[in-house]
């Protein structure tokens, strides 16, 4: 038993020193190798290349999902920004259109208050209707006409009831007269109404046929609404000092305190609205109704 483990011993001794010459040998720089080696390194390559080109299909395909993945991420956000584009070029087209209608509408506002005046002096009032006629030193050769508005310092006073070639008399607003009608709005309260009448007693304007169900503040500015008939838009009328319902409940009526003195006119200037005018203030005011 001893000497069998002994040859085997020896065998295995022999076999580690020709291995570790061989390994020695094969180290060196040599131009030619020997045939074992040559073996050797061939398959040694054959089978690295037969292990690596699966290794290298598999990393490639692994990294064409990465690529694939990443492309589908970039297509959905594109996809996500075109949608937002479109959306946006919606919203801008949407908010131009609206653009050129409120450049239109006020357009028109502006339209409503233009006017050309004549500077004109008051040179005749009858004491018995103080609070209804005046005449003025400009008539029809001046180009006044019929309804054209009188304001004093942009308040309206009155207008045109008729006119000769060199004068005019002026029908007040204090005047008590049915057809004396001017379209007005409340300010702020959008309350729209006709200036008509006059409370004598109290010295105030009447602004007649508001809604019932628009709630007008006492202090109120009053304007000319310049709808249905020859008056500028914005003239000033005066402030609203009570409001009370009538006796049917279906509408108000506002007491207007005038913004100037009607009472105390030496200059006015008459004015006439330069589109939309008619001819007969009392017929556009009827169109109000």
């Amino acid at each position: 038993m001893p000497q069998f483990f002994n040859k085997k011993l020896l065998l295995l001794l022999v076999s580690i020193i020709v291995l570790v010459a061989l390994i020695g040998f094969s180290l060196k720089e040599r131009e030619e190798l020997t045939w074992p080696e040559q073996f050797l390194k061939d398959t040694t390559g054959w089978v690295g290349n037969v292990f690596n080109k699966p290794v290298s299909g598999i990393t490639g395909f692994v990294g064409g999902l990465k690529d694939l993945q990443h492309t589908y991420d970039e297509n959905k956000k594109l996809k996500a920004r075109l949608d937002e584009y479109v959306l946006l070029k919606t919203q801008v087209q949407d908010l131009k259109e609206e653009n050129d209608e409120f450049r239109n509408n006020l357009k028109k506002e502006d339209d409503l208050r233009k006017y050309s005046s004549i500077q004109s002096t008051v040179i005749g009032r009858n004491p018995d209707r103080w609070n209804e006629m005046l005449t003025i030193n400009k008539g029809k050769r001046n180009g006044v006409e019929k309804n054209m508005a009188v304001i004093k310092s942009n308040v309206l006073v009155g207008k045109v009831k008729s006119a000769t070639d060199f004068t005019a008399s002026v029908q007040l607003l204090s005047s008590i007269d049915k057809a004396n009608r001017v379209s007005a709005i409340v300010q702020g309260d959008k309350a729209y109404g006709l200036i008509e009448g006059f409370d004598d007693k109290r010295n105030l304007l009447l602004m007649k046929r508001i809604p019932y169900d628009k709630k007008i503040k006492k202090g109120s500015t009053v304007i000319t609404s310049g709808y249905g008939g020859i008056f500028p838009k914005g003239l000033l009328i005066g402030k609203v000092v009570d409001v009370k319902v009538d006796q049917y409940g279906l509408n108000q009526t506002a007491y207007i305190e005038p913004a100037t003195d009607l009472y105390d006119i030496n200059n006015v200037m008459v004015v006439q609205r330069e589109v939309g005018g008619v001819a007969d203030e009392s017929d556009g005011e009827d169109e109000a109704e």
